[in-house]
């Protein structure tokens, strides 16, 4: 995965070149509880642009965290710093991950990415420290972590020995000893309400972006790409978008699949190719459901009865609108 081009070896200059220590800079007399090759940087070539439809997303992406970046003459005047926060949240599926390529892309960023899975061992508070020492070396860097839920839930309801490891989290996102300067972190979490509120502060996770399942174009747009490599055959693309309301961008690749797949048994009888139609979406229609309905009634449920503070008001306004197309 890592790009050792020369684009790379800028970035690695600065992480080896100099030897010079910073504040904070680890111990060299400690030996690092990861290597490079473990949280390996890519340079991310999409941009917002390869992402169908979702204008709204796009748009609050672009006011609330591209834009102040980008100006560099406003950025100085108001002593913006270049750095930031930001928490992708929405049902599962929905393409979280994607939208956190694009915006490194946009910024010109290396893109790290990171599984919870990726920090808990034995040395889970150092890897940590490890991850955001080679952010900061490959600077600009945006680094994703994936279900973040499952690392930065509540502190009081988590287990003991995570503790430490929320705790250095924060320690890393203030930036107590070393400079986060071109340094954004992003998370992703299908559970934003069991997040602690700690990572939330200003400074930290302090903007949140509610990503909702994909829009009529943007289905359209999956079940063009997912039909690309594939025998087809008069297939209306919008037309399917109409009767997938509420699909995730995940149950549309199984859709299309499901269809491929019926195509591929008449064609193993008939031994020949048999095209997919529209008369197999049709049929699998029938018997597939959206999966982020569950997720949509937890999150109705957090919306009417949970915090008014404003934080949910992207989901609660896309609720709304749902209810009134119904």
């Amino acid at each position: 995965m890592r790009d050792d081009g020369a684009d790379g070896a800028d970035g690695a200059g600065k992480a080896r070149g100099t030897g010079a220590a910073r504040p904070g800079a680890w111990d060299p007399e400690v030996p690092d509880p990861l290597d490079d090759d473990d949280f390996p940087t890519e340079r991310e070539k999409i941009t917002l642009a390869d992402v169908a439809g979702m204008e709204k997303v796009k748009e609050r992406i672009n006011a609330a965290f591209l834009m102040p970046m980008r100006n560099e003459e406003l950025r100085k005047a108001f002593s913006k710093s270049l750095r930031g926060g930001l928490l992708l949240y929405g049902p599962p599926g929905c393409g979280k991950t994607y939208i956190a390529r694009a915006i490194a892309g946009e910024m010109g960023a290396r893109f790290l990415y990171v599984s919870v899975a990726d920090i808990l061992d034995g040395k889970s508070s150092r890897n940590v420290q490890a991850l955001f020492r080679q952010a900061r070396q490959y600077s600009p860097c945006v680094v994703f972590m994936d279900e973040l839920d499952a690392m930065g839930g509540r502190r009081g309801n988590m287990a003991s020995w995570l503790r430490p490891v929320v705790t250095q989290l924060l320690t890393e996102l203030d930036s107590v000893e070393d400079d986060n300067e071109g340094v954004f972190f992003l998370a992703a979490t299908n559970h934003p309400w069991d997040i602690d509120s700690a990572l939330k502060r200003p400074g930290r996770l302090d903007r949140m972006l509610f990503v909702p399942p994909p829009d009529a174009e943007a289905r359209a747009s999956i079940v063009g790409m997912e039909l690309k490599e594939r025998p087809s055959s008069d297939i209306d693309a919008r037309k399917i978008a109409k009767h997938t309301d509420g699909f995730s961008g995940a149950d549309i690749s199984h859709l299309v699949e499901s269809a491929a797949e019926r195509a591929l048994l008449e064609s193993a009888r008939a031994g020949r190719v048999r095209p997919i139609v529209m008369d197999d979406f049709r049929a699998v229609l029938g018997e597939l459901r959206p999966s982020t309905g569950p997720w949509m009634e937890t999150a109705r449920n957090m919306v009417e009865f949970g915090s008014a503070d404003g934080a949910y008001d992207e989901l609660a306004a896309y609720i709304r609108s749902n209810r009134s197309r119904r």
